[in-house]
Parts: structure tokens; sequence; C-alpha cells
């Protein structure tokens, strides 16, 4: 695998067409879930894995809308591009929109409507992308296997098959929507030939690497989240469920810019200054809170890096 450092993709396009009339005026990916929109979901998942050159790809009549929420991220110390995707024709055409922009370096893709939490969420991404694996896929147990993309596994652990949504699941794992990939991704996904539905499908891309043996499938144990918002009821109990951890705990799920301040992206008086920015909002003075406290609780999503510097 190439020495280049990894980078990311959010691909945040497609019709949200599950989710009408709501997405009839607005990306599903702007769309709140809790207190914050969908997108810090998945980018925070990237910042977590230590990824700071991110381009994020969106349907051609939203992308000023990203642009407008996002900027190009160097208020959390992150260099955000972006690009187009016209038509959704596959996940595994974001390589080939991404190609450009990856300029040869391995990459890590998450789709632009998941949640990933958990103890331990961050050190686990981190490992993966520093593991040199030319593909690394995520799976997790679900009530529901036919909805998904699933991997079965013989009796080592080891990966034997991959399917896209089967009738009659091998397992209970699905494929979630985090991949790593190596330099190549954007030559093979180019490769492919559409499937049946016109797409480039994420599935066939797998089934490559692991047709070279060289797949590698972490597993999130029963400590993880994973939750998808493609539909009414799943975006509810995604609100529900990030809204029922921070009320317990205190602590925000994909807080951008706390992630940013905890792994030194950004220092104490850009955090003050972006706490400021949000007035008297309950966000704000989470923000503000950070820059006045030493929390002593460290989960993944607060984590110290080695150049934090805790607030006096």
């Amino acid at each position: 695998m190439s020495a280049t450092k990894r980078r990311g993709i959010v691909l945040a396009g497609g019709t949200g067409s599950r989710l009408l009339p709501t997405t009839r005026s607005i990306s599903k990916q702007l769309l709140p879930v809790y207190d914050k929109p969908m997108i810090y979901y998945p980018l925070s998942v990237l910042m977590l894995a230590d990824i700071t050159e991110i381009l994020i790809i969106t349907r051609p009549e939203e992308r000023h809308l990203f642009e407008r929420l996002l900027g190009d991220g160097a208020q959390w110390g992150l260099r955000l591009d972006y690009a187009t995707q016209d038509a959704p024709r596959g996940i595994a055409e974001a390589f080939i929109i991404g190609e450009k922009f990856l300029d040869g370096a391995p990459v890590a893709m998450v789709l632009g409507d998941n949640i990933f939490y958990g103890e331990g969420l961050g050190r686990t991404l981190r490992r993966a992308g520093r593991a040199g694996d030319p593909a690394a896929i995520f799976a997790y147990y679900v009530q529901n296997p036919r909805d998904y993309g699933v991997v079965e596994f013989d009796a080592d652990g080891a990966v034997r098959s991959i399917e896209e949504k089967p009738s009659q699941p091998r397992s209970s794992y699905a494929v979630t929507g985090l991949y790593f990939y190596d330099e190549r991704a954007p030559a093979m996904a180019r490769a492919l030939k559409p499937s049946a539905r016109g797409e480039i499908e994420i599935t066939d891309l797998n089934r490559r690497y692991l047709d070279e043996g060289v797949l590698k499938v972490h597993v999130l144990g029963r400590g993880a989240a994973w939750l998808d918002m493609g539909t009414h009821d799943s975006l509810l109990e995604a609100g529900n469920y990030v809204a029922t951890i921070e009320r317990r705990q205190g602590l925000k799920i994909a807080c951008p810019e706390e992630i940013a301040f905890r792994r030194g992206l950004i220092g104490l008086d850009q955090l003050r200054a972006l706490a400021e920015a949000m007035g008297q909002t309950d966000y704000g003075r989470y923000l503000l809170a950070l820059t006045e406290e030493s929390r002593t609780y460290l989960s993944d999503e607060i984590e110290a890096s080695p150049r934090f510097v805790k607030p006096r």
C-alpha cells in the first residue's frame, strides 16, 4: 500500500426517495438528527480515524448547501473538497468521482446517512487505517440481514463470501457503510460492470478484494452502535438514540468541534470562537464549557491526543 496519508470520502448524494416528502427540497444528509445535521455523524467518523482531507460528494443542486454548512473545513482543522454525482449510479462510483481528489492515496469512505458510535470506536478506526490492509470493511450483527450486504465467515472467522441483499442470508452480519481501501480503489471500481439495476455495486468491489484474499472484516461488537437513516422510522430512532445518550452522559456524539480540539486540530482560542459563534444555544454552551473545564471521562470522541493540553 502507498505510504501516502489516507484521504476520506463522504458520499452524501442520492435522492432520499424513501424520506419523501421531507427530502423534496433538501438533501437527506442535511436533515437534523437530534441536535446536529446528519452529515456531522459520518464526517466525525473520518475525523476519529485521523483523516483530515475529505471529499464531500453531493447532488449538483445541493452542493452549495453543503458548502454553506461546512465551508472548507478550516474551522475544524480539515481540508474539505466537494464533487457531485448527478444520478445514483452506485456507491462504488464515488471512487471514480473522487479519483482526482485521492491522487493515488488510500481511501476511507463512509455513507452520509450512517451513525457509528461506541467505546473504542476511534481506536478501532485508527488501527484499521494504519494496519496496511488493502481492503477493510466493518460488519455488524443485525436482525434483518436480507436488507443489507451480508458477509459469511468460516469456522475460523475468515471471510467466505459476501452477498448483496440475499433472500437466504448465510449469516446475520451486515456490511456497514464504512470502507477502507488501498490506492487501487478507483481503478478497480472503474473496471466493474454495472449490475442489473445499472449501478456500480460496492459489494462487487468487495468481492474483487476478497477474490485476491486481501479483504479484512472488522466485526463491531455489542458495545457498538451502527444506525442508518434511510427511512422515517430509522431517522426518528437515530435521533432518539442520540438524545438518550447525550442527555444521560452530558457528552455529545459526533461533535466535530470537540473532536478537532481533542485531536489537536484546533486550539483553545479557536474552540472558544466557535462556541461564541453559536450564541446562547445548548450546543454553544457545551463547546464553551469545554474551554472552561477539564473533563475527566475520556471516551473515544473526547480522547486526548499526545498534542492535547487540558484547559487551565
